[in-house]
């Protein structure tokens, strides 16, 4: 049975950090994403790595302020998110493969002061 889990959500104050983590089990990815979803309104892609770190990529609204990273054990991928923006909370979710075909459960980040 294919499971991605993730944690590492929590509320932040701006221009503060967080790091999300995701963990795969049931079979490997070879590219996660990491996708947004603010309340009332739809999902952005922020970042995605390939299983062995190669293939970084971010959207244009998160690039130098997160980082994308993978553990080291392979099936584990990290969001580091750093100089957050009073944007209030989202959901956040990583997704996996470049079709999105398999998603976590969502954790909240709130930037809130």
């Amino acid at each position: 049975q294919v499971q991605l889990v993730e944690s590492g959500g929590g509320l932040v104050q701006p221009g503060g950090s967080l790091t999300l983590s995701c963990a795969s089990s049931g079979t490997t990815f070879y590219y996660m994403n990491w996708v947004r979803q603010p309340p009332g309104k739809g999902l952005e892609w922020e970042s995605g790595i390939g299983s062995d770190g190669s293939g970084t990529d971010y959207a244009d609204s998160v690039k130098r302020r997160f980082t994308v990273s993978t553990g080291k054990a392979q099936n584990t991928v990290f969001l580091h998110l750093n100089s957050l923006k009073s944007a209030g909370a989202a959901l956040c979710y990583c997704a996996a493969a470049t079709s999105f075909r398999y998603w976590a459960q969502g954790t909240q980040v709130t930037v809130s002061s």
